[in-house]
This record gives C-alpha cells, structure tokens and sequence, in this order.
C-alpha cells in the first residue's frame, strides 16, 4: 500500500465587488473589446477596503471544511500560498488559524506568486506522505488589487482578488496511477529572469509594498514553453499520458496562454476549467478557486484524472496530478 494525500473537501470566496472591463474605460486609454482580445477577461472581484488577505482565505477555508464535512480539529496544519500577505509577519496561515479558532496544530505561507498553491500542495504532499500530517487545510488567497499600478494598463486590467482552498488527507492506495489523491507534482524556478515578473517594493528595498511589474509579451512565451514541459514531466512522473486527462485545471492568467498549452499538449478546450472571464488573474488563488467551482458545478467528478499547472514571478512554475 501507498500513503496517498487526497483532497476531501473544496471551497472558495469572492469579495462582493465585482468590476466589469468597462469600469477602467474612464481613467485609461482601453476598452473591453481590448481586454477580452488580449487576457480573455470580463470582469473581477476587488475586495473592500476593510477586507485581507486572511479573511478572504478564512471565507474559503471555512467552505472547503464544511464541504468536507469536518470540524476545525480534524485539522492537523493550515498552508497558505499568497504574496500580498496581511503584514510582513506573522503567516497569513496563522492569522487564518486565529479566525478558525484552531487552537492546535500549525500553519505557514508559502510564497511563488502564481504559482504559490502548486507549491503549497507539492509541501502539503511530502508532509502527509511522510507521516507527519494526516490532514492539512492548502489555501490559494490574494488581494493582488493592493499592489497595482493603476496608470498601468497593461497590468491592472488583468488582476483580481479571491481565495480557494482545499483539504488534503492520509488515504492508503495501491501505488498506482489509478489511486486517488496527489499522483505527483513537479516544481521549478528560475531566479535570472526576475524582471520579467516582480514588485517594485519591498522591507529590505523600498520599505514599502510596490507595485506590480511585468513584461507581458516575454512572460507569453516563457510560460508556453514552461507550462508545457512541467505538465509533461508531471504526467512522466505519474506514469500517465496526456490523452488519460480527464481535465485540466489550469492557472487562470491569460486565455491565451491556456490555448497556447492546451493545443500544444493535444488537449481539446472542452476539457479545461476556465474561470478566467469572470475573476481574472487571481494569482496563487486561481487553481483552488477553479478546482472548488468545477467540483461545486459538477465538471470534476470522483476518479477523474486532473491536471493543474502555474507560472508566476521569480520565474517559479509548477505541475501536480492528481485524481479527485
């Protein structure tokens, strides 16, 4: 037998505020139609001006645990991907164990911007697999909307607010890619191409928290070919082949880029989650808010095969299969 994580329970939150593409027609030269050619974006959510990161995180972690029909003490540790933390310190993770009202176990974040929850759940993984968790709440929150630079329309227009969580436990299987649970994960960065994709701000620079920076066309081809070869190895490492992917759920940043990926795994778009036009680029929350809304629409169903994959800042990327 086999020490598998699978996932138990799934939720997500968005904050009530929701901005269509038109609402930045009255402050930059830009339109929807322009938006939507070039992102695949409709609209986002911007969380108010009194809600963070953790309470985002908190709304979701509260889901995924009630849909998995548990109690906060079923809960061994809380990991959190995100880069617009609350403060500097302490954890998003243990701010969201205080609104829990967790009183034992532990929790950390985990920053690899877009790509943070794939990492999260490649940590989350070894600490279950190795014995020392049975069960570990993995959260994906942002309020990217805090870091933006609102004369920049190359950037602003693509990024929103929301969080998404799921519950990862001990299961036994046979060893073989037909278990449930985590299958494998692949994990990789790249530190030289930092400027593609970084803040402007930070403690030790700026003291202040920057804002957001990217090289759009550059990052276009760097994810394509990152996207793809991280996918492929994931699946070599399960022992699968693309044609056996049930869906992918990928990291919701740039339409294209999901076409670009999907046409160059052979994987038909009808069997790929998008959320992309109603949230935008929601950064480490996008996957776990995109695997909650196909498990709670019914897409992804018990013993299917999923997919995910991310890039973001650093460059960092990222694969995991998994099967619900």
């Amino acid at each position: 037998m086999t020490r598998r994580a699978v996932i138990e329970g799934a939720g997500h939150y968005l904050p009530d505020r929701v901005v269509p593409n038109s609402y930045f027609e009255s402050f930059l030269n830009t339109s929807d139609e322009w938006i939507r050619a070039r992102s695949g974006i409709e609209r986002r959510h911007f969380a108010s001006s009194s809600q963070t990161t953790s309470d985002l995180a908190f709304y979701a972690a509260k889901e995924a645990i009630q849909n998995a029909r548990l109690n906060v003490d079923d809960i061994d540790g809380i990991v959190v991907a995100t880069s617009t933390p609350d403060l500097t310190f302490p954890s998003v993770a243990t701010m969201v164990q205080a609104k829990l009202e967790m009183k034992t176990g532990f929790g950390f974040d985990v920053q690899a911007v877009c790509a943070g929850f794939i990492f999260a759940v490649a940590n989350a993984n070894a600490l279950i697999v190795s014995g020392q968790a049975e069960r570990l709440l993995v959260v994906g929150s942002e309020t990217f909307s805090r870091i933006m630079d609102w004369n920049d329309r190359s950037t602003c227009v693509l990024f929103g607010d929301g969080a998404g969580a799921i519950i990862l436990a001990a299961d036994e299987g046979a060893g073989t890619s037909d278990d449930r649970g985590i299958l494998s994960t692949d994990i990789n960065s790249d530190g030289s191409l930092k400027d593609l994709l970084y803040v402007d701000g930070g403690v030790s620079t700026s003291g202040t928290s920057g804002k957001l920076r990217m090289q759009g066309n550059l990052i276009f081809r760097q994810a394509v070919e990152k996207l793809t070869a991280t996918t492929k190895q994931c699946l070599k490492k399960a022992g699968l082949k693309e044609r056996e992917i049930d869906w992918m759920v990928p990291h919701q940043a740039n339409l294209r880029i999901i076409n670009a990926v999907a046409n160059k795994m052979g994987i038909s778009m009808d069997k790929i989650v998008l959320t992309i036009q109603d949230h935008g680029n929601t950064s480490a929350a996008s996957i776990p808010l995109a695997l909650s809304k196909g498990i709670r629409e019914g897409k992804l169903k018990c013993g299917d095969l999923i997919v995910s994959e991310a890039i973001g800042g650093g460059l960092a990327w990222g694969s995991a299969v998994m099967r619900v």
